[in-house]
């Protein structure tokens, strides 16, 4: 078995390179910054070279969405962590912790969630982290979940397929019983209303002057916790 060669080293190199300087024009200028033509500049080489490494913007935009969600669920990760063994300061914990990266990293945070799915089948980076972070969590809280749904649900069993199969493709493998209806129902009552309120936060798209986010995010929190049965 042969050793990473020079030229494989310096092309690693090179490509990190690259990735590093088209994360700082995110950061700074947004996604519209984040040129093929732009980072050559930065780097002292022209264009046409960095169609070794990438073929389109396009290309380069998704690594750099994959970049930002494994760092995402790294600080995710820590929370669940941090938060103990109780089952709600778990939950709670992640949702804290995704609030406080998305008002930290706007820019990152729109270009994952606020920018249109180009490729339908190419899997979505950030449903993977999340499924991975709350899978356990959902299997442990299966029980918890309440079976009396607000509206008849249609057939779910190809999406509870999916789900379990993503569950898999993330490393969590889940009983039967967690992926129920109700509990699917639970699962996504918590991330449509934790990302709606990020976003509208992040984004600055409350329809008044809100001085008090951090309480009314807490209060979502504590709605959320009634109306899914967890107190």
């Amino acid at each position: 078995m042969t050793g990473v060669t020079r030229r494989e080293r310096l092309r690693a190199a090179t490509e990190l390179e690259i990735r590093q300087h088209a994360r700082a024009l995110l950061v700074e200028h947004g996604s519209d910054a984040v040129t093929l033509r732009a980072i050559a500049r930065e780097l002292g080489i022209t264009a046409p070279a960095l169609y070794r490494y990438y073929e389109s913007r396009e290309g380069l935009l998704r690594q750099l969405c994959d970049d930002i969600c494994t760092d995402l669920a790294t600080e995710l990760h820590a929370a669940s962590v941090e938060a103990g063994a109780d089952f709600l300061d778990k939950v709670f914990g992640i949702c804290r912790a995704f609030r406080r990266w998305a008002l930290a990293h706007p820019e990152e945070f729109a270009l994952v969630f606020a920018t249109p799915q180009a490729e339908a089948e190419r899997p979505d980076q950030f449903a993977g982290v999340f499924l991975g972070i709350v899978g356990p969590f959902l299997a442990e809280g299966a029980e918890l979940a309440d079976p009396a749904l607000p509206f008849e649900l249609p057939d779910l069993t190809a999406h509870q397929e999916s789900l379990a199969a993503a569950f898999s493709t993330a490393g969590v493998e889940l009983p039967p019983e967690a992926l129920r209806p109700d509990v699917v129902h639970f699962l996504l009552r918590w991330w449509v209303r934790l990302y709606g309120h990020v976003a509208l936060e992040v984004f600055g798209r409350f329809p008044f002057d809100l001085r008090h986010a951090d309480r009314l995010f807490e209060a979502m929190l504590r709605e959320l916790t009634h109306e899914t049965g967890l107190v």
